[in-house]
């Protein structure tokens, strides 16, 4: 496999313009395109959804806004967070394959859907379409009578949560980890953050504000835990699997009618890692009532009722595969990960809001601090969550 990744154009590309309009033509045999627009509030890459003519296209799902018409998803990828997109795709071919033979010998139980996108073709069967200005462009089925939601309302919502990361990790149980490049060198490992957020503090002075100060004394006061997890891999005790890479709440797909998970989706970061990492993140998503863009930062709340249901669901699913050893982190990851994430927030801040998109210039501040919150508020509730994962541990890891 190459070690960098080599932008090839063809004839066909070359002067074209990097617009979305261009971009859907290569991935639709001919025909017209109805609309383009843009869709959901992903913070690193830039999705539209595009409806082209039922009878001319390629093959992706019926759009039921525009009879005769179908949709699908198409993205041009951040190639400043993926730097190598090709093994992004990669990626994404193998879990979409390998995932729906897993479905096909083993359907799920209750005659349950899930969907799996499908990965589409340009008109010279690639997998992806490279601009004239480098921009990099895939397209994928979109997955019609399903939604997404921010925030998790109820206990049923939350299991429906659990469960469809719980399918997920089960789809992928047999996968061999190595099988799926590391697209994110450094993705998920706290340690890694830390050092970055040291080297931008070294050259950047603290702004002079309450929050500001805040976030720094929190990071201070917590940094020895930083490498639990990593610790614990290191020994031996938590291995590498597939995992997600980002399962927040809005990433998981639900029937708007019976309300059952039917998928996920953003699938940009499936690559190996710690299982934990996609629980820690779910669970910091899934049981904070007031979600992760609240400027009501210091009502934020983690919820036990929440966490309870969201982990019945996940281990309804993925309980067959998971070691004692596994059980044994889950508090150290969900403690985790909203520290991760409010200290890459931070870090973004810091630096100018380079990475994360933001809509002002404190947004990334304020998103730091409601993890932080997150964070105060798991301590404070340290031997409720622990008792919580002890009572749905099996009794045979007792």
């Amino acid at each position: 496999m190459d070690e960098s990744f080599k932008p090839l154009r063809t004839a066909t590309e070359a002067g074209t313009r990097s617009s979305p309009a261009n971009a859907a033509q290569q991935f639709v045999f001919p025909g017209e395109i109805l609309d383009i627009r843009a869709y959901g509030s992903g913070n690193v890459n830039d999705t539209f959804l595009v409806t082209v003519e039922v009878r001319k296209c390629s093959s992706p799902p019926k759009s039921p806004d525009l009879p005769g018409s179908r949709r699908f998803i198409l993205q041009r990828l951040n190639l400043q967070v993926f730097r190598r997109p090709d093994l992004v795709m990669e990626n994404l071919v193998i879990f979409t394959e390998h995932g729906r033979k897993r479905l096909s010998r083993k359907p799920l139980g209750s005659g349950r859907r899930w969907e799996i996108p499908q990965v589409l073709r340009t008109r010279d069967g690639r997998h992806h379409f490279i601009d004239a200005q480098g921009a990099f462009w895939r397209a994928l089925s979109f997955i019609e009578d399903a939604q997404s939601i921010d925030i998790l309302e109820n206990a049923g919502q939350a299991q429906e949560v659990g469960y469809a990361l719980g399918v997920f990790h089960e789809l992928l149980s047999d996968l061999p980890a190595h099988r799926l490049a590391d697209t994110l060198p450094g993705f998920h490992l706290t340690p890694l953050y830390l050092r970055h957020y040291n080297a931008v503090l070294a050259r950047r002075r603290i702004p002079s504000s309450p929050e500001a100060a805040y976030c720094q004394k929190f990071v201070e006061k917590r940094r020895a835990f930083a490498g639990i997890l990593e610790e614990a891999k290191a020994k031996g005790h938590l291995k590498l699997r597939p995992i997600h890479g980002d399962p927040k709440v809005n990433n998981v797909l639900l029937d708007p009618v019976t309300g059952q998970a039917v998928g996920m989706v953003d699938l940009d970061t499936v690559k190996q890692g710690l299982v934990h990492y996609d629980l820690g993140d779910c669970l910091r998503s899934g049981a904070n009532p007031l979600g992760e863009e609240t400027e009501e930062w210091q009502q934020v709340r983690f919820e036990p009722d929440l966490a309870r249901a969201l982990l019945q669901g996940y281990l309804a699913q993925a309980g067959g595969f998971l070691t004692p050893d596994d059980y044994s982190y889950i508090y150290d990851a969900l403690h985790l990960l909203p520290f991760e994430l409010g200290l890459r927030f931070f870090t973004d801040y810091l630096e100018g809001n380079v990475y994360f998109k933001s809509r002002h210039r404190e947004h990334n501040l304020w998103r730091a601090l409601v993890q932080f919150r997150l964070v105060e508020s798991i301590e404070a509730q340290e031997n409720t969550l622990r008792n919580l994962i002890g009572e749905l541990r099996p009794k045979v890891f007792r």
